[in-house]
């Protein structure tokens, strides 16, 4: 049973136990129906370390702050149980963070690194575009930190402000090289990021801080990967088709569900990776419902909705009803008190679906 639950102004919905539609893949059917432990996020996020730790001895934790569990508590537990060589803190300092792991990763070895917020993530940028992106390429594959994963929380959170809310992951979209990837809910974060950990190529991994505490659903206790640049329909649906990554999904569930009280059947996917994006699926279901409808926190100019609007054009134009709609934040730094203006809300999106439907 999904409820409800507001806060900071924003709803959420959160579910008990999510049951998959029949398009998610057989994988994911399987998780879904085992038996777990009831998780926030953070907690499925500290569960996925502990199990990559476990596993590999070659993996490694760092970042501000991890051995003390960081400031959301993603890393609690693991210094005391795998020791200070293997889950350490570093100078704050983004860039050394990314270039040791880089290092790190090119010895082959599992560098697991925290930037503490995603808003920090620029000092960086040099370091994941210019050196891990482009690390295998330059060497011919002779060489590759294809071991190296970036964890990264990202978003609003209802009082951060400019440096503490910021959704940055069309920047990396646009690097050929690395993987970005993006999870709704604690049962997905798991299976994604241990999937990120022990893929063959570089990943910066999104988690959405909103999130952390606010979702909860039984996670499966057992090591299990989830399957990178395949999207999941998590609601079908014959009227229009809803694209949306991490927290804005929760926000899309709730206007699918109030649209559907006006007699609109909306398909909801969640993409979970952006690069490389499952093109295939998103196709399939514009060219059934003949509407699109993209979503994300990031400012809407540039955004990767803007990539999935065009590609979607180019694969479908003869089957578009309607132009395809964009709802995002605003072409604004990210506001303080005037967040609930910024932030693409359900109301929003419910407005849209009803314009774009009657087109």
């Amino acid at each position: 049973m999904a409820t409800a639950l507001q806060r900071f102004g924003r709803s959420f919905i959160l579910i008990s136990k999510r049951q998959f539609s029949n398009s998610s893949t057989s994988c994911e059917k399987k998780i879904a129906q085992q038996s777990g432990k009831s998780l926030n996020l953070y907690s499925a996020i500290n569960q996925a370390l502990h199990i990559a730790l476990e596993t590999d001895p070659r993996a490694y934790v760092f970042g501000e702050d991890v051995s003390f569990g960081g400031v959301f508590r993603c890393t609690t537990g693991l210094a005391d149980r795998f020791g200070k060589n293997r889950v350490f803190n570093t100078p704050l300092c983004e860039q050394g963070i990314v270039g040791f792991g880089i290092g790190l990763a090119a010895m082959g070895n599992r560098a697991i690194a925290e930037i503490q917020f995603a808003d920090y993530i620029y000092p960086a940028f040099d370091q994941i575009v210019n050196e891990a992106a482009k690390f295998r390429y330059r060497s011919g594959n002779q060489f590759n930190c294809g071991g190296l994963t970036i964890r990264a929380p990202y978003g609003a959170v209802g009082h951060g402000g400019h440096y503490h809310s910021q959704s940055p992951e069309a920047f990396f979209c646009h690097v050929p090289g690395i993987k970005v990837v993006v999870p709704r809910s604690p049962q997905q974060a798991k299976g994604l990021l241990l999937s990120c950990i022990r893929d063959p190529n570089p990943v910066v991994f999104f988690e959405p801080k909103w999130l952390y505490r606010l979702a909860v659903e039984e996670v499966p206790e057992h090591d299990y990967m989830l399957p990178l640049s395949e999207a999941e329909v998590i609601r079908e649906g014959s009227d229009i088709t809803l694209v949306g990554w991490g927290a804005q999904l929760s926000i899309m569930e709730q206007a699918c569900l109030d649209a559907e009280k006006s007699g609109i059947s909306c398909e909801l996917i969640d993409l979970k990776t952006l690069i490389p994006w499952d093109k295939e699926t998103v196709e399939a279901s514009v060219k059934k419902t003949g509407r699109l409808l993209i979503s994300h926190e990031a400012p809407v100019t540039g955004g990767f909705g803007a990539e999935i609007s065009a590609s979607i054009v180019e694969r479908c134009f003869l089957r578009l009803e309607a132009p395809i709609t964009r709802i995002c934040g605003l072409d604004t730094p990210f506001p303080l008190v005037f967040e609930p203006f910024y932030m693409p809300t359900k109301n929003k999106i419910l407005d849209a679906i009803k314009s774009t439907v009657n087109y």
